[in-house]
């Protein structure tokens, strides 16, 4: 989700919740603490130099339980942070405390609640490294040949 994309949902809410990945929701008395914009400059495992802005919104909660933030107040905080920070339509990353560390979600909406969804890891010189590109990795981590669809021909499922 882009910062225009949250501004424009915000405007037709009246209140706003996140929801974890895992279905539960933030509380509602969480905070966004910072609204700013990242760089990571890096060079990939190809040796290609890459470059990535995005968004961050950090969200926090204390025993702060009458805190209740607004979606115009939010609105506001960002438009500021376009303002003062010079952000472009950036995609957004949200950080949230977890159990024993920071987690890091990329950004959805699905009509009421703003979806905090899991990031990956990728390679992103898949060629260089000897990955070929029919290749995918399994659920234990162990790469495989991508399956054929069962209904081929030729397939040995059926």
């Amino acid at each position: 989700m882009k910062l225009s994309e949250i501004k424009t949902e915000l405007k037709k809410l009246t209140t706003i919740a996140f929801q974890l990945p895992n279905g539960e929701l933030v509380p509602n008395h969480f905070h966004v603490t910072e609204v700013g914009k990242v760089t990571k400059n890096f060079i990939d495992c190809g040796g290609t130099v890459r470059n990535e802005e995005v968004a961050n919104f950090q969200l926090w909660e204390a025993n702060d339980y009458d805190h209740r933030l607004h979606p115009e107040k939010l609105v506001h905080i960002i438009e500021l942070s376009e303002k003062i920070l010079g952000l472009g339509d950036l995609e957004i990353e949200v950080e949230y405390q977890m159990k024993d560390t920071i987690g890091k979600f990329s950004l959805d909406f699905e009509g009421t609640n703003f979806l905090l969804t899991s990031k990956e890891t990728n390679c992103l010189a898949k060629d260089y490294c000897g990955i070929p590109a029919e290749k995918i990795k399994s659920k234990m981590g162990e790469w495989k040949e991508k399956e054929t669809s069962c209904c081929t021909s030729d397939s040995n499922c059926c």
